[in-house]
């Protein structure tokens, strides 16, 4: 009986791992983590010294319709790694930890938007980039929306074909000098309009994410 009475071994450790390490914390490590969030963030790191390389050594024009190019491509890819780190491999599975999901969901997401117009403004110190890091910051918000909202379509996974796909619509438009504000990619830095549309898709495509979560499966948005 008095064996009985003795209290299992490994409660204490676990009890007082509980206690170093909140559930709220672990929590969000674990949305990190299935996220790939840290990955991301190396990435995001190597395309702000991919910029800084393209500006370096004159992979970009100094001026003229060409000198965006680089930069939008850079730019997308940036918001493309925004947008997978949607994907969890077991989907939405923290549905069940109640009302904080949203709120992982939308500060994760601003977050690295904002991480990600830091390492370009990074990589562009000391640097002669066309147009300035107005336009470059105006650009990573825009791409980055349009893959968030692309995740509720196409799930994480595939959420970075959207900006990659008006990256290269705007390339053409880039050429052919199209002035219209939605093209915001190509406008200058003080155009008004492009800023309002870049900023209301970046403001619908979280808004969006935030509310209903990436498409995990096929009901999803049945």
């Amino acid at each position: 009986m008095s064996v009985l009475s003795v209290p299992p071994a490994r409660s204490l450790p676990r009890s007082a791992l509980a206690r170093r390490f909140p559930a709220g914390l672990r929590l969000v490590w674990l949305y990190l983590r299935t996220r790939r969030v840290p990955t991301g963030i190396l990435a995001l790191a190597v395309l702000g010294g991919l910029l800084r390389a393209a500006l370096h050594y004159h992979w970009v024009f100094n001026s003229g319709p060409y000198a965006q190019q680089v930069p939008m491509i850079i730019e997308a890819g940036a918001a493309a790694v925004i947008a997978v780190t949607a994907q969890s491999p077991f989907g939405e599975a923290e549905r069940a930890t109640g009302r904080w999901l949203p709120y992982l969901r939308l500060l994760v997401a601003a977050a690295l938007a904002g991480l990600a117009i830091l390492a370009m403004q990074l990589g562009a110190i000391g640097e002669s980039l066309n147009d300035g890091v107005l336009v470059l910051a105006r650009n990573v918000i825009g791409f980055t929306g349009l893959g968030l909202a692309c995740s509720l379509v196409t799930g994480g996974l595939l959420a970075w074909t959207l900006p990659l796909g008006y990256m290269l619509f705007c390339q053409y438009a880039l050429l052919e000098a199209w002035r219209a504000p939605w093209a915001w990619p190509v406008r200058p830095p003080a155009d008004r309009g492009a800023w309002i549309c870049a900023s209301v898709v970046f403001a619908v495509g979280l808004l969006l994410f935030t509310v209903r979560g990436p498409r995990t499966q096929l009901s999803d948005n049945g």
